[in-house]
């Protein structure tokens, strides 16, 4: 005899993770318009300046010093070694700001500061990317819309947008609880996540249409639960090592690569879980069916006759 297959009823807990995802979300867009974003320098503008230290000098240093100078939120990170040190500060672009940080950096290190380079960013540049930033992710949402409408059909559709919707809100939420600071690499981490969250809703919808044209005696209730058994053991699997690989790099990578690290990590665990609920407990709430999935018949097309 065949061993009875175990399948995980996934649905049967659509309604809580439909409540926990609503209320996430809401409370996301509250903090968003209440509290906002920390941008970073790239979108509010300001200067950049690298200096080279002779040994490495430990960064809290460097900021205290700074800070007692009256260069107040001054951001201080390695920049490819120990001894290369990028500064970021919200002062506009002055032809003294340089010597002055350095003297600064001077005065606070035993061996020798070479200033490499300053850069500054204007507020309308800033601006302009913050412009450009949302527009990249609302395109980005209009073109799955479109490409999943017309590889699979419109529920699924949307129910693929709404869960990339659903992670993204989050992320940006959880961004806006925390503090961390957003700037262009956690924009790319947001654009980033859309592809994961897409590749997850993608396996999903094509397990479900698969099972959906191909089994009989089974409601749609009980062939997304089959579906989603199938694909469990090749998500957790996936977002399982990603996941590790992201948390190595948001302890050990660096802080020039940690906020885009923590978008990652959040968007992910995050997409994992929409994949799973949120995609499918549309699909049900719309009630998807098999005759959604039927094939037209070409007219005219011959029917080959029985032997």
């Amino acid at each position: 005899m065949s061993e009875e297959r175990i399948i995980i009823r996934f649905m049967a807990a659509r309604k809580v993770a439909s409540l926990l995802s609503a209320a996430l979300v809401i409370a996301s867009i509250v903090l968003l318009g209440v509290k906002g974003l920390n941008f970073g320098l790239d979108f509010t503008g300001g200067t950049l300046i690298e200096v080279i230290y002779e040994e490495s000098v430990p960064l809290q240093e460097v900021r205290n010093s700074l800070a007692e100078e009256g260069f107040e939120n001054a951001i201080v990170v390695n920049f490819g070694s120990d001894t290369d040190v990028l500064v970021r500060l919200p002062q506009g672009m002055s032809p003294e700001l340089g010597d002055q940080v350095l003297s600064v950096l001077e005065a606070g290190s035993p061996g020798g500061v070479e200033l490499r380079r300053i850069e500054f960013v204007g507020p309308q540049v800033g601006e302009e990317l913050r412009e450009q930033g949302g527009l990249a992710v609302l395109l980005a949402l209009i073109v799955v819309l479109i490409y999943v409408a017309m590889r699979f059909q419109l529920k699924f559709a949307f129910g693929a947008v709404a869960a990339l919707g659903h992670d993204v809100i989050i992320t940006l939420g959880v961004f806006s609880l925390v503090g961390w600071d957003f700037d262009l690499t956690v924009l790319a981490a947001v654009l980033a996540v859309i592809g994961y969250s897409l590749n997850d809703s993608i396996v999903v919808a094509d397990r479900i249409r698969e099972n959906l044209r191909g089994m009989r005696g089974h409601t749609p209730l009980e062939i997304i639960d089959i579906s989603l058994t199938d694909t469990l053991g090749r998500t957790l699997v996936t977002s399982g090592t990603t996941l590790l690989v992201l948390i190595a790099l948001a302890l050990v990578g660096g802080e020039m690569i940690h906020s885009f690290a923590l978008a990652l990590l959040v968007g992910i665990a995050v997409g994992t879980y929409s994949s799973i609920y949120v995609v499918a407990s549309l699909l049900v709430a719309m009630k998807i069916s098999q005759e959604d999935l039927v094939v037209p018949e070409k007219e005219g097309a011959e029917v080959d006759e029985l032997p």
